[in-house]
This record gives structure tokens, sequence and C-alpha cells, in this order.
């Protein structure tokens, strides 16, 4: 472990703290969250890079930077003067893209990074790699750490209304048809939390010292005390299949005589998926029904939280208090999943 260091031993002109910060998809499912929640403490001024063909309308407040993300000058000279790069980037992102961004911001003299690494415990590693990311996560904070760069990972688990609405490979629910499969059963707790948790989390820490001032100092209340490999671990909620069950009954007026509930062994559902990712596809556990790569690949990643022992995770990790994050209605974000079904709105993500 690295020693601590101290903002009085810092070169002369040094700051400590964070003003200046580019963001990646400052107008994306979670880029426009940050975005919002940097631009409310008054402490930031928030660029966003963008490409010349988006579509995408960058929020009132927010610095519009074009560039070519195949012409490495062009991404440099758009982060020179920054202080940290915010990365969100869709699952349609070519993969190599958040390495090439994170190679430009070190060049740009950026040393502040919050990677396109937003989900479950990666300190986890063997639930990791059993998503699938694990060898691709490391190999990520490999190369930051080659940069000189200080990745920041916020740990939010998977995003909740997001999760819900997102059909029977997510967290288990087709709303739409009152359908859930449950994953043994259902009792099994992992931390989740809501969009806007995450803007707010993001903007907390980003408006910490980044450095202690002194050996007197609370290291703990600095950016430094959360870069890789300890996580900023945030949270909106602590729940089971079970309760989100009970959370859609109660904000849809319905009864389990309204529900189709199944179930399924979590391990064999796992397996089942893991196979048909790749094989290029498959078939689910009932045998008939055709399972696409893209569902293959989401059950994978949510059957395995769902696994007994949940994220690894307990509420001692969480730093929601530290980050003074709000306690959120379990049901109102229940209900903005709802309305995510009702009005497809999900059918747009990565678009």
């Amino acid at each position: 472990m690295a020693a601590v260091q101290y903002a009085k031993d810092q070169p002369a002109g040094f700051k400590n703290k964070i003003e200046k910060v580019a963001i990646i998809g400052a107008a994306g499912y979670i880029g426009r969250n940050f975005t919002r929640e940097l631009l409310k403490t008054g402490k930031h001024t928030v660029t966003a890079l963008t490409r010349a063909d988006s579509k995408s309308a960058i929020p009132e407040g927010v610095h519009k930077v074009v560039v070519d993300y195949d012409d490495h000058s062009s991404i440099v000279k758009a982060l020179t003067g920054q202080d940290f790069l915010i990365i969100t980037l869709s699952v349609r992102a070519p993969r190599d893209l958040s390495l090439k961004i994170a190679t430009a911001a070190a060049e740009a003299g950026i040393r502040w990074i919050m990677p396109n690494a937003y989900g479950p415990n990666p300190n986890s590693q063997t639930m990791y790699d059993e998503m699938g990311f694990g060898q691709s996560y490391r190999g990520l904070m490999e190369k930051l750490h080659e940069l000189k760069l200080n990745p920041v990972v916020l740990t939010c688990g998977f995003w909740y209304e997001f999760s819900l609405a997102g059909g029977l490979s997510r967290y288990g629910f087709d709303i739409a048809n009152r359908k859930v499969t449950l994953f043994d059963k259902g009792d099994v707790k992992m931390y989740t939390s809501t969009l806007p948790q995450c803007g707010r989390a993001a903007a907390a820490l980003l408006s910490l010292p980044l450095l202690p001032e002194d050996a007197s100092s609370d290291a703990s209340a600095t950016l430094s005390h959360y870069t890789e490999p300890q996580p900023a671990y945030i949270r909106s909620f602590h729940v089971s299949q079970n309760d989100m069950l009970a959370s859609l009954k109660r904000v849809t007026g319905t009864t389990d005589a309204d529900w189709t509930i199944t179930t399924e062994p979590s391990q064999e559902r796992w397996a089942n998926a893991a196979k048909a990712l790749k094989s290029g596809g498959g078939v689910h556990l009932d045998g008939k029904t055709p399972m696409a790569p893209i569902e293959a690949f989401s059950m994978v990643m949510y059957t395995r939280i769902f696994f007994p022992g949940g994220d690894g995770l307990t509420d001692k990790d969480i730093k929601n208090g530290a980050l003074g994050l709000p306690d959120e209605d379990l049901d109102e974000w229940t209900k903005e999943a709802v309305r995510l079904v009702q009005t497809n709105e999900l059918a747009t993500y990565g678009q």
C-alpha cells in the first residue's frame, strides 16, 4: 500500500480540491445524473466531451467540447487543464475506448479518474470472474496505475430502477406481464442504487479534499481514501427479490394471485446462461425458450449476485453516511421502474 501523502508536502501551486471535471457521456443514462449533481454543488465547472455526430442534448451550464475518439491528440487537447475525468460509456462502445481515453487523460496531465466500472463489489474476485468481467476489470486497473492515474471506483451495485424494469434477465421481473422468476427462495439480499444516488455520490466524492492536510487530519474524509483498491461503496437499498416483489405489489395494488411466480436454482440458471453466452446463444432452463447472447450476458451478471452470500458486502462497508447521502424510499423508486416499463424508456438505453 502506498504511503499516505499530505497536502502540506505538495509542490507550490498544488490545489487540494477538484474544480474542473470532464465527463464522457454527460448526457447519457448515468452521466446526466453525475452532471446534474456536480452542477448543484457550485464547486465544479463541468466539460462534456462529445462526438461531432452526437444528437444528445448537453445539460445547460455544461461546457461542450467536440472530440474525435479516433484522434488521440483531439482527446488530449480536450482534457488538458481538467482536474478529474469521469468516464461513462454505453455497453455498445468499443471495448478499447475506455483505456484509449484514459491514456489521453494521463498525457493531458489529469491524475484522478472515475472509470467506467459502476457495479457490484469488485473486490469479490470470484464473483467478478463469474460475472464475466473480472479479468478485464483487473487489467484496466493495472493499466490506470501504470499511467499514474488515481482510479476512484464508484461501487453502487446494479442500478435499481433500471434493473427492476429491465425484464426477467436482470432482477427477474417482467413487470408488464406480471411475471417473476425467483432465484432459489428469492431471499438473498444485495446492495443496489438508484441513478440519482450515484450522481449524488459522485458529486460528494469530488467535493472532498484530495489529500489530508497533515498527519493530524482525517484521511478517510479525502478523495485519496477512495482510490482503488478501496472503492467507494454506496447504496440506495439492501434488498432481496422478495423485497422487490413486495414493493411491486404495494405500488401496483396487486397480490401474489395477480403474478405468475416461478423459481429457478440460482447456480443452474447462472451455469446455463454462461454456457449460452459462450456458445453465442442457447435456451432457457425450460429447454425450449431461445436465449440470445445479450440476454445470456445479463443473466450471467445478475443471477450471480443472488448466489448465497450476495455481493459480499455488509453495512459497515457502505459509505453513505460519510458522503452525506440521503435515505431513499423503496416504493418511490419501484414506481419509477414501473413508469420506465410503461413508457418503454429503456428502449433507447445506450443509443
